[in-house]
């Protein structure tokens, strides 16, 4: 359980370079969901997840992101652990451990965050198309990922795009063989969040141990 969630943090903050080779179909579909995503100040979405290792066992799980792209604040609520961030520090809620790890908020545009999670595929990456999908929602794009950077934990990630040109879910292969399947289930846009959703608050976890990484 603690090496998915690990994966979930490392997945979302690994540091990316360099531009991928082209493919002009994929190319296109992507910069039209960019285009979509950048033009969005607040994100909030239900999602599910889902992992299959290669050994054979499995895990699900859901969780809600909050997104104020201006401010680069992000909330992240799943069921064993809580991320928070009001864009100069991250506190990391271990709630088994009953621990919060406090940290720098890293806003290098570089990297993949929260708060390009919905466009980080625009660097570090060579893309392709690949056959469409059929689901009862409609028809889904396809494009395959392939990370330039060879130092990476995974190998490829799929990204599936529904008719709207929004990312209905993204699959990511490591190279154990394991694959973690993000699903957005729910996507609501440029609404008010409270700014309290981004402020960290003790009382919320009474008797926690604060580590302060900072």
């Amino acid at each position: 359980m603690k090496k998915k969630i690990a994966f979930f943090v490392a997945f979302i903050c690994t540091a990316v370079v360099a531009f991928g080779q082209v493919d002009a179909k994929a190319k296109k579909l992507l910069d039209e969901v960019s285009a979509k995503y950048d033009a969005y100040q607040t994100i909030q979405s239900d999602f599910s997840f889902s992992m299959q290792q290669a050994q054979g066992g499995s895990h699900v799980d859901k969780g809600t992101l909050f997104l104020n792209k201006p401010k680069n604040q992000f909330r992240i609520e799943l069921h064993e652990q809580d991320i928070i961030s009001d864009g100069r520090s991250t506190w990391s809620v271990l709630k088994e451990d009953q621990e919060v790890q406090v940290s720098e908020s890293d806003n290098n545009t570089e990297s993949i965050s929260p708060n390009n999670l919905f466009t980080f595929y625009k660097k570090g990456f060579d893309y392709k198309s690949t056959k469409d999908e059929v689901q009862n929602k409609g028809v889904l794009n396809v494009v395959e990922l392939t990370p330039t950077d060879t130092k990476t934990n995974y190998a490829k990630i799929k990204l599936r795009i529904n008719p709207n040109k929004h990312i209905q879910d993204v699959t990511v292969y490591d190279k154990s063989g394991s694959r973690y399947t993000y699903t957005i289930n729910t996507l609501y846009v440029n609404h008010q969040i409270p700014a309290a959703r981004f402020t960290f608050k003790t009382s919320d976890y009474p008797n926690y141990e604060i580590v302060d990484l900072r």
